[in-house]
Order: C-alpha cells, then sequence, then structure tokens
C-alpha cells in the first residue's frame, strides 16, 4: 500500500544538500586517496598488489555499511545512520593523516569506506521517499553528480595544494570541511517516511527481492557497472603517468562530464528510459576504455572524455531502476544493489593492480623500459578491463528488451 503522508515538515531541501556535501566527503576521499596513492606506494616501498588493497578497504567497508544501514534504516532512521557516518569520516580522515604504516592505512580506508556506505545507505531512500516520479529520477542522478563533481573539486584543490607544497597526507584535512558541513544541515531534521507500507519492513523488503529474477539480474548487472567505472578511475593516474598525458587532468576531465551529465540525468531518463540510458553508457564506456588501452598523449584526453559520458549515468540509475521497478524492496533493495557494486569493487581492486604488476612484468621480459615500459604495461592492463563495460553491452541489450516487453504487456492486459 502506497504511504503518501511524507512529513509535511521535513525540510527536503536541507535534507538534500546534506546529503550532496556528505556525498563530496565520500568524492574527496576517493580523488585524495587516488592522488596519493602513488606517493604511499613509493614513499612505504609497497607494491602495486599492496597498494590494491589499501584501496580495497575503501571499497570494502562501503557495502558492509550498506548493507546494515539498510537492514536498520527504517528502525534506527536515516539520521543515526549519518550520525555514525559523521564519526567514520571523522576517525577515519583523523587515522590517515597521521597514519604511517601499511596497516593503518588499511584501517584509515576502511573506516572512512565505512562512512562513505553510510551516507548512500541512508540518502538513497530519503531522496526515493521524499521526491516522485520523474522528479526522483532527476534528484537521484543530482544527488550522485556530486559523487564526479567531488572528485572534480578535489583533484583541482589537490593540484592547488601540490603546487604551494602542501602534500600527501596533509592534503587528508581537506576531508574534514565537507564533513562538517552535512553534519550542520543534517542536525535537527525529520526525515521522510517510506512511500510504500512494505518497503518499511524488512519481510516485505526480502520478498520483493528473492523472488523477483530483475532484481538478481540487476544485481549482477551492477557488479559489473561499478567496476567499470571504479576501477579504470582508481588506476588511471598510475597507469597514464608516462603517456604523455596530464593524469590530474585526465581524472578532473572525467569527473567534471561526469557531473554536468548527471546534471542532466533526469531529462536523458524521460527521453531514453532508464534501461535505454544504461545500454548507450555501456557502449560509450566500452569505446572510452578501448581508446585509453591504445591511445597516448592528447586523445587520452579524448578518451576521457567519452569514458566520462559512459560511465556517467550507471550508478543513479541503477539505483533508480531498483527504486522504481522494484519499489517494494525499499531501502534495503538500494543498499543491497549499492553494496553489491562497491564489494565488486573491492574484489576486483587488489586483482587490477596485479594484473598492473604481471603486465610490467611482461613488459620487462620483452625488453621495454623507462617511460615506454610503463606506457605499454599500462595500456595492457587498461585492455584487460575492456572486458567489464562490453559485457554490459550484452546484459543492457537483454535488460531493454526485457523491460520494454513487460511494459507492453502490461499495457495490453490494462487496456
Amino acid at each position: 500500500m502506497k504511504n503518501t503522508n511524507i512529513e509535511s515538515e521535513t525540510n527536503a531541501k536541507r535534507l538534500f544538500y546534506g546529503s550532496c556535501f556528505a556525498l563530496i566527503t565520500t568524492a574527496f576521499s576517493f580523488a585524495i586517496a587516488a592522488g596519493i596513492l602513488t606517493e604511499l606506494i613509493d614513499e612505504l616501498g609497497l607494491s602495486a598488489s599492496q597498494g590494491g588493497l589499501i584501496t580495497s578497504m575503501w571499497f570494502l567497508g562501503f557495502p558492509i555499511s550498506m548493507v546494515i544501514g539498510g537492514l536498520i534504516y527504517h528502525k534506527v532512521g536515516g539520521k543515526a545512520i549519518m550520525q555514525f557516518a559523521f564519526f567514520a569520516h571523522v576517525a577515519g580522515i583523523l587515522l590517515l593523516i597521521f597514519s604511517g604504516s601499511y596497516m593503518l592505512l588499511l584501517v584509515a580506508n576502511l573506516l572512512i569506506g565505512l562512512g562513505n556506505g553510510c551516507t548512500e545507505a541512508a540518502c538513497n531512500p530519503m531522496i526515493a521517499d521524499a521526491y516522485e516520479g520523474n522528479k526522483m529520477s532527476r534528484m537521484m542522478n543530482r544527488f550522485h553528480m556530486w559523487f564526479p563533481g567531488g572528485i572534480a573539486i578535489g583533484i583541482l584543490l589537490s593540484g592547488l595544494m601540490n603546487h604551494y607544497g602542501i602534500l600527501g597526507q596533509n592534503q587528508v584535512w581537506l576531508l574534514l570541511i565537507p564533513a562538517l558541513i552535512y553534519a550542520y544541515l543534517f542536525y535537527g531534521q525529520k526525515w521522510p517516511k517510506a512511500k510504500f507500507q512494505e518497503a518499511a519492513t524488512l519481510t516485505g523488503n526480502i520478498k520483493a527481492m528473492i523472488l523477483n529474477p530483475l532484481f538478481i539480474f540487476i544485481a549482477i548487472c551492477m557488479a559489473l557497472t561499478a567496476i567499470s567505472e571504479f576501477g579504470p578511475n582508481q588506476w588511471v593516474g598510475l597507469i597514464l603517468a608516462k603517456s604523455g598525458a596530464n593524469p590530474y587532468l585526465v581524472l578532473a576531465l572525467t569527473a567534471g562530464l561526469m557531473a554536468v551529465a548527471r546534471f542532466f540525468g533526469g531529462s536523458m531518463v524521460a527521453k531514453f528510459d532508464q534501461t535505454g540510458v544504461l545500454l548507450g553508457s555501456a557502449v560509450l564506456a566500452t569505446l572510452g576504455l578501448y581508446l585509453f588501452s591504445t591511445q597516448t598523449g592528447s586523445m587520452a584526453y579524448v578518451a576521457a572524455i567519452i569514458f566520462a559520458l559512459g560511465i556517467a549515468y550507471f550508478w543513479p540509475n541503477m539505483i533508480g531502476l531498483v527504486a522504481t521497478k522494484i519499489p517494494k524492496s525499499g531501502a534495503l533493495g538500494m543498499s543491497i544493489i549499492g553494496a553489491i557494486g562497491m564489494l565488486s569493487t573491492s574484489i576486483f581492486q587488489p586483482i587490477i593492480g596485479g594484473w598492473i604488476d604481471a603486465d610490467k612484468a611482461a613488459a620487462v621480459a620483452e625488453g621495454y623500459t623507462g617511460d615506454e615500459l610503463e606506457v605499454v604495461s599500462g595500456q595492457a592492463t587498461m585492455g584487460t578491463m575492456v572486458i567489464f563495460p562490453a559485457i554490459l553491452i550484452v546484459l543492457f541489450t537483454v535488460l531493454y528488451f526485457w523491460m520494454h516487453n513487460k511494459k507492453a504487456t502490461t499495457e495490453t492486459v490494462n487496456a
């Protein structure tokens, strides 16, 4: 049964803005971590595989807190979940600043990941409950635009701090600014009730998921969309460092275009539906990643543009697909899908690091040295990662016709 009694006194705009600053905190943690990864690997004498494990902690904490947050969202409320997010963010940030060992870096990234997962677990269902129809899709895309937008801002600020000699872990202080802002914006606010009564019950959530093959299919797709987005983005600096392209500029360009694309995400969904948008995104992501694996110099920026437009709509529309097509799965359904995406990324990060090590060893065996060695081995790894969005082209084609046939059947029955 649909519940139209959304709290009238809920300040939806303030909650939405607070959610955006919480996601900017997540984005800053991603951008700064990517920016200092190479420096930390060199400073601590770590391998790329160990660097991948440090990064994987960021992604591992994410699904843990997302699942737990989804399970307890309607029991404790989004406000309590965001209070824990603030604690985890601040503790992780301070530990990351003052840590000087491999183990402490693992713990710091895990804590930050827990805070990031709580942000998704609390804010996605809040937006789904606070807004209706296409406006919900528009606001979901605009909320998620602050992840790439925050990355672009974080990269630019990181570059500015590099220019003035503020290096490495000292840049992590920057993460406290959006964290303090979102804590202020959420303070004292009431959150909207679930649209469907079944969505507010654990039994209703589970039935909507396990009895629906569409949910299982979306979960498989989510595992691949997440690694297609986060895998290349997390390693592009290390891989492109010697290719003739500025890796920070490539990251900033990718993130900036993603933010702009997500701002207009609601219009794209209204025109092409979520399934059409996802299929087109998979095609562009595959092409962009292929260009990354074959081009150097200025062409890397062209690859970044195509890749950014490809991955921009993955995350918000996968979450939105669950909210619109399987609404009774509630906060838990959205959290499970997001958790699967982050868990997939956590699993693959050290694997990708292993690919980099193996491709570098193979290039050395073939006689490559210096900058040429870095370019050849890096592009080989990018070439391997093309398989992720390529598989999605097939899966989203199936999903497109599945949803359109289902819609046609429903219209025929109701005629």
